[in-house]
Parts: structure tokens; sequence; C-alpha cells
């Protein structure tokens, strides 16, 4: 399974596809060069339940370890995730 990556100066979109369509997608702002802020997470209802929003979270984290900037998880499913996850914290 591939997440996919599309941004522009100043928002950006993490996906995922089956089929050609897109079934998970964690959308962005970038914030300056040095942070994005996740505003809005997706799982469309045939797939949820099977961890395609963490694994888009755990996607965007090791991105975020990547080009070195730091993660405002502002959507309500991001933020749980981020509070609950230790591992996660290096990026916030």
């Amino acid at each position: 399974m591939n997440i996919l990556h599309d941004q522009s100066d100043t928002k950006g979109t993490f996906y995922i596809k089956q089929n050609d369509l897109k079934v998970a997608e964690m959308t962005y702002t970038k914030n300056g060069n040095y942070r994005i802020i996740i505003d809005h997470t997706e799982v469309s209802e045939s797939q949820k339940g099977k961890g395609l929003g963490k694994k888009l979270i755990y996607h965007v984290a090791n991105y975020a370890r990547e080009m070195n900037i730091k993660i405002l998880p502002l959507c309500p499913f991001t933020r749980r995730i981020f509070q609950q996850d230790k591992d996660l914290h290096d990026v916030t």
C-alpha cells in the first residue's frame, strides 16, 4: 500500500488510493519552512477500522523527521494519536 503526497506552496495532502479511488487522506497547511499543521484526516466508510488513519500519521511523522520540520496536529483524531504515542512526540 503506497501513501502518496501532493503539495503546493502552502498546502499538502497525504493519501492512500485503492482501485484509483482515494480511501484515506490527511490534509495540512504549511507554517513557514519549519512546521506543518494537520487539519483533517478522513478514511472512507468502507476502509474504517483497518488502521489507514494511523498509517498516514506514522508516514507523515517520518516525513517530518526527514524534512527536519515539526507537526502541529489540530485534527482531533491526529491530535489524540500524537498524545497517546510517545514515539511521535519528537515531531511535535
